[in-house]
C-alpha cells in the first residue's frame, strides 16, 4: 500500500507567441493540478525562471521573429539547459522535423511535441518528465551522501562488493514506499535491513512494526495481526489492538513471511492490496496505511509451486528484493564484523580492551560460517568471556574443523548445552534449506518449539 504525501501542485512555464495557444494549453493543464505560468517570448521566459520555481518547461520552437526555423526555441532551449539543468524541456512546433528534434535533443530539451498535439499524450509526457527530474534529483542526493547509512549505522559493515551492492539498493529503495522484499539465508542480518529501509523512509517518524510469522499460532493469528474486540471468543476479556493498526502510517515487518498458514494469506493480501480489515469479532472495516517488509529464508517462488504460498500474495509483498549475501560470499566484512563485536562485547563484560591475534584473525576467515552473521557474533562473545589475557588467540575461538555449509559432524565436547543445542538447530535448519517444518520433525520436536528455540539463540535473521 502507498501512503498519499500532500504535494504542492507542479509549477509549468508555457512559452508561446499565440495567445490562443497559451489558453488552450492552461485549460488543458489548470485542471489537472497544475499551477501553469504563460508567457510569449523567450525573453519573458528567462526572466520567469530567474524569479520563480519551476517544475517544467513547455516551448514552442518558432515565434514573431523567425516563424519556420526553430532558431529562437533552440537558442531558448540551451539558454534554459545553461540556467539548470535538471529543469525539463519539452519543446513543440507546427514545423516538425527530425533535424530540429534532434538538435533541441542536443541542447537541452527532454521530449518533442508537434502540434496540433494529443492531450493525453501532450499531459503523459509532461507528468513523466517531472517524475523522472524528481527521481533523477532523489538519485544525486542520495548518491552525495555516500556514507550515510554507515554513518548513521555503525553496525552495518559494507566493505565488500557484494555488500555495497546491498547498500547501494537499500539508498535507492528506502524513500520509495514500495513493498520490500529481503531474502538471505538464517544469520544474514534481514531485521537490520529492514531497519535501515524504515529508518530512512519517509515514514520514519512513525513506527515499525516487527513480527515473526513463524512464531504465530494459526489459531491466534487474526487477532495477532487485526486485533480483536472483547467478547469475540472466550478469553477475550478486553479489546486488543493488532499489528496493522499499530503500524499505521508506519512500518510491518513480517520476518519469516513464508510461514503464514496458507488459510490466512488472503487474509493478509486483502489488507495489503486495500488496507481495509475488520478485527475479530467485529463487522466495523478498519483501515491502516502501512509500508511492507517482509523477509524469509525459504524459496518462496518454489513454495508458490508446491501451493503453499499464494502468487498472488508473492507479487504484491515482491516489489523490490533484496537478497543478502551469505558470510563467506563477504569475506572482506568478516575481520570488520568480528573487531567490531570484539571491541562492543569488550565493554560489556571487560574492563580493558581485546583484541585478536594473527592466528584467530586467520582462523576467522578461512571459517565458512554456515551461520552468516549472527554466528560470528556469537564466537566472538564466547571468546571474549573464555580468554584469559588481552589477546584472542585461533583455540579461544572454539571453532570447528569441518565449517563448510553442509555442516560436518562437529564434536560436541567440551560444549555448553547452550552451544550445543544451537549448533544442532542450525545443521538442522542448513540440511533442510531453512525450512521449519523438516528442521523440527529432523530434530524430533513441534514447529512452536523449534521457532522459541531459534529466537531463544537468536538464529532467527
Amino acid at each position: 500500500m502507498t501512503e498519499t504525501h500532500r504535494q504542492d501542485p507542479a509549477r509549468l512555464l508555457i512559452v508561446d507567441d499565440q495567445r490562443d495557444v497559451l489558453e488552450a494549453l492552461r485549460l488543458l493543464f489548470k485542471p489537472e493540478g497544475f499551477r501553469v505560468d504563460p508567457v510569449q517570448s523567450p525573453a519573458a521566459a528567462l526572466e520567469a525562471l530567474e524569479q520563480g520555481d519551476f517544475q517544467a518547461v513547455l516551448a514552442d520552437l518558432n515565434y514573431t521573429r523567425d516563424t519556420t526555423s526553430g532558431d529562437e526555441g533552440l537558442d531558448l532551449v540551451q539558454r534554459i539547459h545553461a540556467l539548470d539543468p535538471e529543469l525539463p524541456v519539452i519543446v513543440m512546433t507546427a514545423w516538425a522535423s527530425v533535424d530540429v528534434a534532434v538538435e533541441a535533443m542536443r541542447r537541452g530539451a527532454r521530449d518533442f511535441v508537434e502540434k496540433p498535439w494529443d492531450n493525453r499524450r501532450l499531459l503523459s509526457i509532461v507528468r513523466n518528465q517531472i517524475e523522472l527530474s524528481h527521481a533523477l534529483k532523489r538519485s544525486r542526493h542520495l548518491a552525495a551522501e555516500n556514507d550515510l547509512l554507515k554513518s548513521e549505522d555503525p553496525d552495518f559493515i559494507a566493505e565488500s562488493p557484494a555488500m555495497r551492492e546491498v547498500v547501494d539498493l537499500v539508498r535507492r529503495v528506502a524513500p520509495a514506499d514500495v513493498a520490500v522484499l529481503i531474502t538471505g539465508e538464517a544469520g544474514t542480518g534481514k531485521g537490520m535491513v529492514a531497519r535501515l529501509l524504515h529508518r530512512h523512509s519517509e515514514r520514519s517518524d512513525h513506527p515499525m512494526i516487527s513480527v515473526n510469522m513463524g512464531s504465530v499460532p494459526e489459531a491466534v493469528y487474526e487477532s495477532e495481526m487485526f486485533g480483536h474486540v472483547r467478547g469475540a471468543f472466550t478469553d477475550a476479556s478486553a479489546d486488543r489492538t493488532g499489528r496493522f493498526e499499530l503500524a499505521d502510517r508506519g512500518t510491518l515487518f513480517l520476518d519469516e513471511i513464508g510461514n503464514v498458514p496458507v488459510s490466512q494469506q488472503a487474509k493478509l493480501l486483502r489488507v495489503l492490496e486495500t488496507g481495509e480489515y475488520e478485527p475479530v469479532g467485529s463487522s466495523k472495516t478498519r483501515t491502516a496505511d502501512v509500508r511492507l517488509i517482509s523477509a524469509t529464508n525459504a524459496d518462496l517462488s518454489a513454495l508458490c509451486e508446491t501451493g503453499e504460498f499464494r502468487k498472488d500474495l508473492f507479487f504484491r509483498i515482491n516489489t523490490v528484493e533484496i537478497p543478502l549475501p551469505a558470510l563467506r560470499d563477504r569475506r572482506e566484512d568478516i575481520l570488520p564484523l568480528a573487531r567490531q563485536a570484539l571491541s562492543r562485547l569488550a565493554k560489556r563484560y571487560r574492563a580493558g580492551p581485546v583484541e585478536l591475534d594473527r592466528d584467530a584473525a586467520e582462523a576467522l576467515q578461512r571459517y565458512d560460517w554456515p551461520g552468516n552473521v549472527r554466528e560470528l557474533q556469537h564466537v566472538i562473545e564466547r571468546a571474549v568471556l573464555l580468554a584469559r589475557g588481552e589477546r584472542i588467540g585461533a583455540a579461544d575461538l572454539r571453532l570447528s574443523p569441518t565449517s563448510q555449509r553442509s555442516g560436518g559432524n562437529a564434536s560436541l565436547s567440551g560444549m555448553t548445552l547452550d552451544d550445543a543445542e544451537r549448533l544442532l538447530i542450525r545443521q538442522a535448519l542448513e540440511r533442510s534449506d531453512g525450512n521449519v517444518n523438516q528442521a523440527a520433525e529432523a530434530l524430533g520436536i513441534s514447529r512452536s518449539a523449534l521457532y522459541r528455540r531459534i529466537e531463544k539463540h537468536d538464529l532467527a535473521d
